[in-house]
């Protein structure tokens, strides 16, 4: 029911969606627990879903249902819903503490003048606005409140984060938090301040995961937080659920003990247990991080790829000269990089195509007429203003990076690839690249890139990889060192297998017909030299399949250019 004065524009606007009762319910039974003088605050309580829960608790416990309001807080800044929250406590007999005001405002109990005690219990669920929409003032206010719990949030950061830090900071050492937060809190690089907070504060943390949407209107998915303590903790409690209304059937002891990682995301977390525990051990006995072949690495920065590379044409125009002014360069993006290997073939066909196959990589002593005429092309577009050109002399020569043996297309929306640099052409930072180290055997310039389209480095790249707006995953150097690859032996022995079909499966990859070569590929690998059973070859690729999916999922249409998810905990 949308109340007078709100409407369903307003409430996406401000990330506001209805919490499922059961969930309400769930979390404020388990926040109050059996203390019927628990106090208990919702920071942003709406139309009181989660305040009225708790109330019924604690009327349950031998409270009486008129004597709350110095045992039920709720604060929010839409005074429409603070209206309505009254009377939803009042038709049954309950009152609360509300104050109008933006949470970000008030004061936490350990500073003067604030307004509201110390908490038993914090509970609720935070408007989830984008950090797109979540700018000025606000953004300001909200990182300056985390900051003061000692978490330090990026500009990234989505609204619900700040919020859940400084909510924290109204409960007590042994006191309880109860939140519904966007599932993303497992997976997003911003989320990485409150992945190590939740550990460093809480002595006990319990996590439920959904396999279905909680929030008809909302696209995102959900995880229940459930903490308590203080002190810290080495492992989380799991509980994977199909949706709310199983959460009657959690019982002590059917929870799953899962240790997150010191740093990183969290991403495994949302597979089922037993694909988990899969991934774990055949990557660990049979996978190494490709950093043991070689550490990815950067490609140049010139500051203007527009200018700094250059087509045939206009090479030809200036009269640059190969190996004196210009040296081959792969072209900026990855959309060429369609193959398992960049090839000299491969280079001239883009060169004759228009590409951008040259680098500007003169000597600095030059002092041609056809280099100062180019340069003086790049002072009159103000090139040589850009910040990498200030910072480096002379400004017309950026530091080309030495040829690397593979390429490694960090930013993709299937998954990223290697590449063997046959044409040993250097790169610019549209993509990493990869120098094999001097122990490596050779073959793995040749092997790596079709042996790592297996469902166990596809399966880590979504573990370790970011994902982003769009579906796009993104892998930093860091990450790319950690995407599991075969071992050298295992490596050899499937390359020994599919070296005679390579060149078809090159065609496929080609072609668009990326899972019938990750079908190939598995079963030469995983199958045939690994020897893992038909059954665990399918969990893998399913699991795989599945966060690719859901990273995917991401960049369909949604309400609102901005705003997305499960936000504000209205009844």
């Amino acid at each position: 029911m949308i109340r007078s004065g709100d409407s369903p524009a307003l409430r996406k606007e401000r990330g506001a969606f209805f919490t499922p009762p059961e969930i309400a319910d769930y979390l404020a039974d388990w926040a109050v627990g059996g203390d019927r003088d628990a106090r208990i605050l919702d920071p942003t309580c709406g139309e009181a879903a989660f305040l009225l829960s708790a109330g019924r608790r604690l009327r349950t416990l031998g409270r009486e249902s008129g004597n709350l309001d110095d045992h039920l807080f709720g604060v929010d800044l839409h005074e429409t819903s603070l209206d309505w929250a009254s009377t939803v406590l009042e038709s049954e007999g309950l009152d609360a503490h509300l104050l109008a005001a933006d949470f970000f405002d008030v004061a936490t109990p350990d500073q003067l003048g604030a307004p509201l005690p110390a908490m038993d219990a914090v509970i609720g669920n935070p408007p989830f606005v984008r950090y797109q929409r979540h700018i000025g003032e606000a953004r300001a206010k909200s990182r300056e409140a985390a900051l003061r719990q000692h978490v330090r949030l990026s500009g990234l950061a989505s609204s619900w984060a700040a919020l859940l830090v400084h909510a924290c900071g109204f409960l007590k050492p042994d006191g309880r938090l109860a939140m519904v937060l966007p599932a993303e809190l497992l997976t997003v690089g911003y989320a990485e301040p409150i992945r190590a907070w939740l550990r460093r504060r809480f002595e006990q943390v319990h996590l439920v995961l959904f396999e279905q949407l909680q929030f008809p209107d909302a696209t995102e998915k959900v995880v229940l937080v459930l903490a308590a303590g203080s002190g810290g903790c080495d492992a989380f409690s799991l509980y994977c659920l199909h949706d709310a209304a199983d959460l009657v059937a959690i019982r002590p002891m059917t929870n799953l003990s899962v240790t997150p990682a010191d740093s990183g995301k969290w991403t495994d977390l949302l597979l089922p247990n037993r694909q988990r525990r899969l991934f774990k051990m055949v990557s660990s006995e049979h996978f190494t991080p490709l950093s043991s072949y070689g550490k990815p690495e950067l490609g140049t920065v010139t500051g203007a790829n527009n200018y700094f590379t250059m087509s045939e044409q206009t090479r030809s125009q200036y009269r640059l000269v190969e190996g004196r002014h210009v040296i081959q360069v792969c072209p900026p993006g990855t959309k060429h990089l369609r193959s398992l290997a960049f090839s000299p073939q491969r280079w001239a066909e883009l060169r004759d195509h228009g590409e951008r196959v040259w680098l500007l990589h003169p000597a600095p002593s030059d002092r041609s007429k056809a280099l100062a005429t180019y340069i003086a092309r790049g002072r009159e577009q103000a090139v040589h203003e850009a910040y990498k050109c200030t910072i480096r002399s002379p400004w017309w020569r950026p530091p080309a990076v030495s040829p690397p043996d593979l390429f490694f297309t960090y930013m993709s929306h299937r998954y990223p690839r290697l590449i063997a640099n046959t044409a040993e052409v250097t790169f610019v930072n549209s993509m990493h690249g990869v120098r094999l180290l001097p122990d490596v055997p050779r073959i793995a310039r040749s092997a790596l890139p079709l042996v790592s389209l297996n469902s166990v480095s596809l399966l880590g790249a979504e573990v370790f990889g970011r994902s982003y707006g769009g579906g796009i995953l993104k892998m930093e150097p860091r990450e790319a060192a950690m995407l599991p690859v075969p071992v050298p032996a295992d490596l050899h022995a499937a390359w020994e297998r599919l070296k005679p079909v390579s060149k078809t499966l090159d065609e496929w990859l080609v072609a668009g017909r990326w899972n019938e070569v990750v079908t190939q590929v598995d079963n030469a690998l995983l199958r045939d030299v690994l020897s893992l059973e038909p059954s665990q070859v399918s969990q893998l690729r399913a699991a795989a399949d599945a966060l690719r999916s859901r990273r995917l999922s991401r960049s369909a249409p949604r309400p609102l250019e901005h705003v997305r998810g499960a936000a504000r905990g209205e009844g």
